[in-house]
This record gives structure tokens, C-alpha cells and sequence, in this order.
């Protein structure tokens, strides 16, 4: 049987014009990527099947079309890692042990924690994959980093649905004027 890190190393024979060195690189990055893709999925269900509160119905049918995408991501993640010659490990094992993504919080119920664990989260998965458009277009390949573009545009609207459930509420000061309040409190403030 072969491990995970003599695989991520290992290609099979394909006609693409990327050098195997550089291929192999990139195979590293995506099963990384498909490591945190697989488990911000699961994680984004689990804020879908456990989320309490007034906004229930909307925070459900939302965090169900985000897992959604995430699963769409997931298969074109895998899928270029196999065009590359190189081996996908997508196991729910392979993903637990190589994702960039903290434990989601299981003892959290009412919907704005839920939105504050998902917004934390993907503001961390939306860096990775800017870093990996970055480091797949150095290594020479445009494919794989537009591939990474096309995920990063729909993470980003997702990360601003979310933040925008967190963010600054209208309220009336003493005055009678509106003002603002701001009401996020996460950890991955950028």
C-alpha cells in the first residue's frame, strides 16, 4: 500500500506540456485544496443541519447552496489533479488530516454562531486560494490558477453573504440620528 506523501509525489503518464517537476508542485497545492474544499464542505453542512434560531429557514436553504458550490469545487479540484497525472486524495481521512481548516465547533446552535464559525472559515479558505492562484501561474500554470480565480470570485460573494449577516446594523442614537455599531467579533479580522 502506498502513503499519501509518496503519492502526492508520484504522477502517471499524460500528454500535458508542464514539466513533471512543476506538475508535481501543483498537485501538492490542489490536494491541499481539495483537502479544505472537502472539509469546509462538511463543515458548512454541519452549520446547515444544526442552525437554530429566528433565521433558521434562511441560514438552512443559505448554508445548503454553499455546500452545494463547495461539492461542485471539490469534483474540479479532483478532476485537475487527475489531468495533471497526478493522484486526487479525497477520502474524508485524507481530507481530516490535510485540511488547512480549524475543528468546526459542534456546540454551537443559534444562527449568527454559525454564521461567525462559516465567515471565519472560508476568510481562511479564500486566502488559500488566492496564495494557490498565485503559486500555480509561477509554476506555469494558467489553467489550474484560473481554475483556483473561478473558485476564489464565488468564495469571496459567499464570505461577504455571510460577513453581511455580522456586520453594521442601523440603530438611533439619543440624538434621533441613525448611527452605526459594529457587531462582528471574529477572530480572523483582516
Amino acid at each position: 500500500m502506498t502513503d499519501n506523501n509518496t503519492l502526492a509525489s508520484r504522477l502517471y503518464p499524460t500528454r500535458i506540456d508542464i514539466p513533471a517537476e512543476a506538475r508535481v508542485q501543483i498537485v501538492v497545492i490542489l490536494n491541499q485544496s481539495l483537502a479544505a474544499t472537502m472539509d469546509l464542505k462538511t463543515q458548512t453542512k454541519q452549520a446547515h443541519w444544526n442552525v437554530k434560531g429566528t433565521d433558521f429557514y434562511q441560514l438552512h436553504e443559505l448554508f445548503d447552496e454553499m455546500a452545494d458550490e463547495l461539492e461542485e469545487y471539490v469534483d474540479m479540484v479532483a478532476e485537475r489533479v487527475t489531468a495533471l497525472g497526478g493522484y486526487a486524495l479525497g477520502t474524508a481521512r485524507a481530507a481530516a488530516s490535510n485540511s488547512i481548516l480549524p475543528e468546526y465547533p459542534f456546540d454551537i446552535l443559534e444562527g449568527k454562531e454559525h454564521v461567525t464559525a462559516l465567515a471565519d472559515r472560508f476568510a481562511l479558505y479564500a486566502k488559500h486560494i488566492r496564495d494557490a492562484i498565485a503559486k500555480t501561474d509561477d509554476l506555469g500554470d494558467a489553467d489550474t490558477a484560473d481554475l483556483y480565480t473561478e473558485i476564489s470570485r464565488t468564495i469571496d460573494k459567499r464570505l461577504w453573504f455571510l460577513e453581511a449577516h455580522l456586520q453594521v446594523s442601523e440603530i438611533k442614537g439619543e440624538n434621533g440620528k441613525s448611527g452605526t455599531t459594529t457587531t462582528q467579533k471574529s477572530a480572523f479580522v483582516r
